[in-house]
């Protein structure tokens, strides 16, 4: 929750402030999805399943860490 914060916070500063529009609503979407996508990982069908969502939250947590 706290990192959801934070990037609602970044967001509203690039928004307001640097009139960056595209990736400030880019680093919204994809930086606040990434708890909820790590929630349905949790109630992943099998092992082989969880690995593969993990995997692909964690690819998302590189475009927006990076």
């Amino acid at each position: 929750m706290a990192f959801a914060k934070r990037i609602a916070k970044c967001y509203r500063y690039l928004n307001d402030k640097k009139h960056e529009g595209v990736m400030s609503k880019q680093l919204l979407r994809s930086g606040t999805s990434i708890g909820a996508n790590v929630r349905e990982g949790q109630y992943a069908q099998s092992k082989k399943d969880f690995i593969s969502k993990m995997n692909r939250r964690q690819t998302e947590s590189n475009v927006v860490l990076a």
